[in-house]
């Protein structure tokens, strides 16, 4: 059997945790932006909510190849 790579499988934890963070921020931003559509601020604060939403959907999948490489590569 082979041994699990441990220095990448915790930097792929390291990176779950960058993305749980953004899975919770996302939708706040959103959000705050859809219940404030008449402030000066909506449009960059919409845009924000939907950039952070696309990095924690991106930062999932990194997260998921990390941990799938450490346990099965060399």
């Amino acid at each position: 059997m082979k041994e699990t790579n441990k220095a990448l499988f915790f930097k792929s934890l390291k990176f779950f945790s960058y993305t749980l963070v953004l899975m919770f921020a996302a939708p706040v931003l959103i959000y705050e932006a859809f219940k404030n559509q008449g402030h000066p601020f909506y449009w960059p604060v919409l845009i924000l909510g939907l950039l952070t939403a696309v990095a924690a959907i991106g930062m999932g999948f990194y997260s998921i190849r990390l941990i799938i490489r450490s346990i099965f590569e060399k």
